[in-house]
């Protein structure tokens, strides 16, 4: 698809946009997608707490049980 004026972007169905915003946002690199200080401050505070929550983790297997025994 080439370069669309504004007329016809506004001729394409919703459906369509959105598949040209998908195709537009695969088309780029993590490095060219900034991310807001707030949005890289709450990421680290995630990965902090992901690195201190895997003491606690439990397998998929132990879970099940757990549920199961609290099944009624």
């Amino acid at each position: 698809m080439g370069s669309l004026n504004s007329d016809e972007l506004a001729r394409l169905s919703p459906e369509e946009r959105l598949a040209l915003i998908g195709q537009l946002w695969d088309s780029l690199h993590d490095a060219e997608v900034p991310l807001p200080e707030a949005q890289q401050v709450e990421l680290a505070r995630r990965l902090s707490s992901l690195d201190q929550d895997r003491t606690q983790s439990v397998t998929w297997e132990q879970l099940r049980a757990e549920l199961e025994r609290r099944r009624p």
